[in-house]
């Protein structure tokens, strides 16, 4: 019998956690909590390893965006959940151990689905749903008490699984018709099974044995690092406007110049593109790599959406801007992993300067635009944070920082940008898409135009962004 008991003035009991009686009601052990946290765990990792694998192939910017920001999101949560399995007496963690054959080809499957609604219907549908109901049963049957620490990261984490639900929730309303619907049902009622078979995503179910075959995985996936770009990408192709030349030439003023840092900012899109490249391609790095790498590219994802913003704010059409993805390209397809990781410091570190990111900054700040100003403030911080990302993962693999930078120099110089062969081809006229632009953005401030700005016609045929000649240039 229990003894009544009231807290000193009727304070909230045990630190606000919950009642006297829901800390009596035996929860989980040590051994069942491990065990499902580590399924949770797993789901999370496959699920960061779909949306990078994904997201260069996928043409659509908004879907490019929101997988940036969805593998953030679960490369956090699988740092998080290894964190606490290491901190409940379980040395070695064997984390890195399949749990179930069925949890694997669910996983296999969506990574392998042939197009963007199944593998939309996949994720938002089906996995991340099923994700969100075993924290949410996690809650009800762990120990308020003495489960703590975990109900803390599965409250966190339920947070932002419900924020893809609903992402992925308005994307198929929007993209998906009710055939579609109807012609992937089948598949998903698979994946379904594949989730009974394992006991559900955490194991906490009677599994339903079943000898299912596999599907789209029956092949395994071969990763596509070509990127793919929607139709107002018209021109993707194009070099023939350089952003740099104009930006860093004292004859402009800093007005016009906004326009081409929010071209800059947009153009970043090729980051993650080529970053996803370099996460999914290498292979066996401690975690936390792969987490301060996903961190880096959703950063530029959100330099890309700045620039998205910038353009929208001054009532300009972004379509109009001829956004490339030959940096990505070319890297993608030329260099190995750690030669376009190179690269992306190499980049990086000129950014560091005064000359770099602070310049642009200025730039924003004398042009009397709030938003370029406070895109700066912010791109130049992430940019600080990822030239540290680079000195903790890529520099140490050299025998000092300056034989880092001197290889990313060499491999850039070694990237061909088929300039002339890109416009032989017929892929690209490399259009001076400036005039068009400053003239609508002069109507829109009420002044004329400045001829001399009207004017510039640099290309990036010969110079690199960074304004070195490009090597072989025609």
């Amino acid at each position: 019998m229990q003894m009544q008991y009231q807290p000193y003035k009727n304070l909230p009991p045990l630190a606000g956690l919950c009642q006297m009686h829901e800390a009596m009601v035996p929860g989980l052990s040590v051994e069942t909590c491990v065990a499902r946290l580590k399924r949770i765990h797993f789901i999370f990792r496959g699920l960061h390893q779909i949306f990078i694998a994904r997201l260069t192939a996928e043409p659509i910017y908004e879907l490019k965006m929101g997988f940036s920001l969805h593998a953030h999101y679960c490369a956090e949560h699988t740092s998080t959940f290894r964190k606490r399995v290491g901190e409940m007496r379980e040395p070695p963690l064997g984390l890195d151990q399949i749990p179930h054959r069925d949890l694997q080809r669910l996983l296999d499957e969506v990574l392998a689905a042939p197009t963007t609604g199944e593998l939309l219907r996949g994720v938002y549908g089906v996995i991340l749903p099923a994700l969100g109901l075993c924290l949410e049963n996690h809650l009800k049957a762990t120990n308020p008490l003495v489960d703590q620490p975990s109900i803390r990261i599965c409250k966190f984490a339920l947070l932002e699984i419900r924020e893809m639900i609903d992402y992925g929730e308005q994307c198929l309303a929007q993209l998906l018709t009710p055939e579609t619907l109807f012609q992937t049902q089948e598949w998903t009622d698979y994946l379904g099974s594949l989730m009974d078979g394992a006991g559900g995503l955490d194991g906490a179910s009677e599994p339903k044995p079943h000898n299912l075959d596999p599907r789209y995985s029956a092949q395994p996936y071969s990763y596509e690092g070509h990127p793919k770009r929607d139709g107002r990408f018209s021109d993707p192709y194009n070099m023939g406007v350089n952003a740099e030349v104009f930006l860093y030439d004292p004859q402009y003023a800093p007005e016009p110049k906004t326009l081409m840092m929010f071209y800059k900012r947009l153009r970043e899109i090729d980051v993650p593109e080529m970053m996803a490249s370099i996460i999914y391609e290498t292979k066996n790095k401690p975690w936390d790599y792969y987490r301060d790498m996903t961190r880096q590219l959703w950063d530029e994802a959100r330099h890309a959406m700045m620039g998205e913003v910038g353009f929208v704010n001054l009532g300009l059409d972004w379509r109009k801007v001829m956004v490339n993805f030959t940096w990505s390209l070319a890297l993608n397809t030329q260099l190995k992993p750690l030669e376009r990781h190179a690269v992306l410091y190499f980049i990086e570190q000129g950014l560091m300067p005064r000359s770099g990111k602070r310049f642009e900054w200025e730039i924003g700040l004398a042009s009397h635009n709030p938003l370029a100003a406070l895109f700066q403030d912010y791109d130049w911080a992430d940019e600080v944070l990822h030239a540290k990302i680079g000195r903790d993962w890529y520099v140490k693999q050299f025998q000092n920082a300056t034989t880092a930078v001197e290889y990313g120099d060499e491999c850039w110089s070694r990237v061909l940008m088929d300039w002339e062969s890109w416009r032989k081809d017929g892929l690209t006229q490399h259009r001076n898409w400036w005039t068009d632009l400053y003239l609508d953005a002069c109507k829109q401030w009420g002044i004329e135009p400045d001829q001399k700005v009207l004017a510039f016609n640099t290309t990036y045929q010969s110079i690199r962004a960074d304004l070195k000649n490009v090597s072989g240039s025609a």
